[in-house]
């Protein structure tokens, strides 16, 4: 086992980490060595042996049952995003370590055309929070909402990005949490080993979150946005799963109607050039010259279902 990643063992310690003592009313008496809480003391909160809680942490056995999980996630406190996430860690069964080609995320055509269309700001995330279709609106919304872009990349890396949010800290630490959640336990995909590597060594806030192992679903909820050119917008973020796509999310901002953001909006668009045909800005054209790739997804365009992608 040694060497071999063990993400369920990984994920119970991080979170061990994370509670105290006292949040599970366990009393305090003296100085104590670890933070959080100590092996034994989980293992006596879950009902399991501190042998077994202590193979579980290194690996040594990685097939708990479903009740173990489930009395493991009792004792972290963890909530019904991070339950999940442990009993999908539970589940998981070793692979075989071989080389993983990159796979690449096309929007369906049909998509494409409904981002183009849409008089509000939206574009098309893949699994890995990527850009990969970005109408005008997005995109002076922020220059990053544009294809090619990574979500978490700019908000870690980009200053202009971060100040575009009041509070983007706690914004960046939300979509860590979700993009663990997106991910799930496919951590061998080579663009996750990558993205993470990358914002690993750049970032050291980033890598302080990554260790929490937090888990969130992404949802809509109101943004906060100060654009330097018409001030500060309250938008309301959807996000839809698109049908027939590993992961990719329909994104939409839109204001609440009368409001001032409605007012500040609404002049942003007017000074975003309109073409003569609708244009999702090179989207349209990267799907086409993909639809010949093999990797591409194929047959009539596919449909936007009404399920926030978790």
């Amino acid at each position: 086992m040694t060497g071999e990643p063990n993400p369920l063992g990984d994920y119970v310690r991080a979170r061990r980490e994370l509670v105290t003592p006292e949040k599970v009313g366990i009393p305090v008496s003296g100085a104590r060595r670890v933070p959080g809480l100590r092996r034994e003391e989980v293992a006596m909160l879950a009902g399991i042996s501190a042998d077994y809680y202590l193979r579980l942490e290194q690996g040594r056995d990685r097939n708990p049952s479903v009740q173990v999980l489930e009395s493991l996630a009792r004792a972290l406190q963890l909530d019904d995003d991070a339950t999940a996430y442990l009993l999908r860690l539970g589940a998981d069964r070793p692979r075989r370590h071989q080389r993983r080609r990159a796979r690449k995320e096309t929007v369906p055509p049909g998509i494409v055309k409904l981002v183009a269309t849409l008089p509000l700001p939206a574009l098309v995330e893949g699994r890995y929070f990527d850009v990969l279709a970005a109408n005008a609106l997005a995109t002076a919304l922020s220059p990053r909402f544009a294809v090619g872009a990574n979500r978490l990349r700019d908000l870690f890396l980009d200053p202009a990005e971060q100040a575009l949010y009041p509070d983007w800290e706690k914004a960046g630490a939300g979509m860590v949490a979700g993009f663990r959640e997106s991910v799930g336990t496919d951590t061998d995909d080579p663009r996750f080993i990558e993205l993470v590597g990358e914002l690993s060594l750049a970032s050291p806030r980033f890598s302080r979150i990554w260790a929490r192992h937090d888990v969130e679903a992404c949802e809509g909820a109101p943004k906060h946005i100060d654009h330097p050119q018409v001030g500060r917008l309250r938008l309301n973020r959807e996000r839809l799963g698109i049908d027939g796509t590993a992961g990719q999310t329909l994104v939409i901002y839109h204001p609440d109607p009368g409001t001032d953001s409605a007012d500040r909006l609404a002049l942003l668009a007017s000074a975003v050039q309109t073409p003569t045909a609708p244009h999702a800005t090179t989207a349209a054209e990267q799907a086409r010259a993909d639809t010949d790739s093999p990797d591409a997804v194929h047959g009539h365009p596919k449909g936007v279902s009404g399920k926030s992608r978790s």
